[in-house]
């Protein structure tokens, strides 16, 4: 695969908007690995923009370049537009309590600086637009899935009126990325320093996992892939998050001076607007699915390596969970590199 990213990517402009957060960052080290002409990133954060300029600062002038800004600001995003070649649109409002007790404000960056986004690529003739949805968008109760299900709406809708601009537009679903700033695993390592209590909404509660190199790289397999107004949707193992938290619990308490039985679990209910399950892709959606070892793909239009998929959905409370051993070995693995835990 990596020599098709290779060709793929040779010479080309790209803007990662988002890019210095967890996800956004993680593409722009994955894209530097092929021969890119330039990246842009983009995002309103002046301190996490210094520190990435600090990991990247070994490599030639111009390779990477910072763009304070937000994608709510239409003329901001026309301006960053121009000349670029792809863009992964990584940045959202992504917390459900946030979006819950600020919806206008959800509305502004999930729904608008999506808007913005699409807008501009067409304008630039842009070649791909890549943007990162959620698991949240599928069937959503809440307002940060409303506003990212219209998002991922806009993106995909915006095939239908491109006229004679040559933009392909795709959208990612994820679930959780363990470690990203939407995440629970930086606020549960935190408790755990402080002796506890850990804190944990539901015991029967499952959640899909990925690893942020995972999500990284399925964005880029997609821009590759993409025909245009398709879905991608990565297969993932599902976790019980009461496993989860012990497994954290088991691992991290040693090495912050505590025995794992020093911290306690206490349970603290939903919260606004959160589901004790988590759906990628619903009954309506899952008609014209195609799937591959490694995917889901959502379209009328089958790509070479995908298979018609019999899935009737995908919700984690319908999927064999790792046993408590395998969550373990899981968290081992990431846990290895401090960066998962430390937002």
């Amino acid at each position: 695969m990596d020599k098709v990213f290779a060709k793929f990517f040779k010479n080309k402009v790209i803007l990662v908007t988002g890019g210095t957060g967890s996800i956004g960052s993680e593409i722009v080290r994955s894209l530097l690995k092929f021969p890119v002409k330039q990246i842009r990133i983009l995002s309103r954060d002046e301190y996490k923009q210094f520190l990435l300029e600090q990991e990247f600062k070994h490599l030639p002038i111009g390779r990477v370049t910072f763009l304070i800004g937000d994608i709510r600001d239409r003329n901001r995003m026309f301006l960053a537009m121009e000349g670029v070649d792809i863009v992964f649109n990584a940045a959202a409002m992504k917390h459900v309590p946030l979006c819950e007790y600020n919806p206008f404000e959800a509305v502004k960056t999930n729904v608008l600086g999506t808007q913005n986004l699409v807008d501009a690529c067409r304008a630039s003739n842009v070649a791909n637009f890549i943007h990162v949805s959620t698991d949240k968008a599928a069937m959503p109760i809440n307002v940060m899935g409303a506003t990212k299900l219209l998002a991922e709406k806009i993106a995909l809708s915006a095939e239908h009126y491109r006229g004679p601009h040559k933009t392909i537009f795709c959208a990612v679903r994820f679930g959780n990325v363990f470690g990203s700033r939407g995440s629970a695993a930086p606020l549960f390592y935190e408790q755990i320093k402080k002796g506890g209590p850990v804190t944990l909404t539901d015991q029967d509660m499952t959640r899909f996992m990925m690893k942020i190199p995972q999500a990284a790289m399925l964005m880029l397999k997609a821009a590759v892939l993409s025909k245009g107004e398709d879905l991608f949707i990565l297969k993932m193992p599902v976790m019980r998050m009461e496993d989860f938290v012990r497994a954290m619990i088991e691992i991290l308490a040693p090495k912050v001076g505590y025995t794992p039985s020093d911290i306690k679990v206490k349970i603290v209910g939903k919260r606004e607007g959160e589901k004790k399950y988590e759906l990628l892709m619903s009954e309506e959606e899952a008609e014209d699915v195609y799937e591959n070892d490694e995917m889901f793909y959502l379209s009328k239009t089958p790509i070479a390596g995908f298979r018609r998929s019999d899935f009737k959905h995908y919700r984690s409370d319908k999927i064999d969970p790792m046993k408590y051993r395998e969550v373990v070995g899981f968290l081992k693995n990431v846990l290895k590199e401090e960066r998962y835990i430390q937002r």
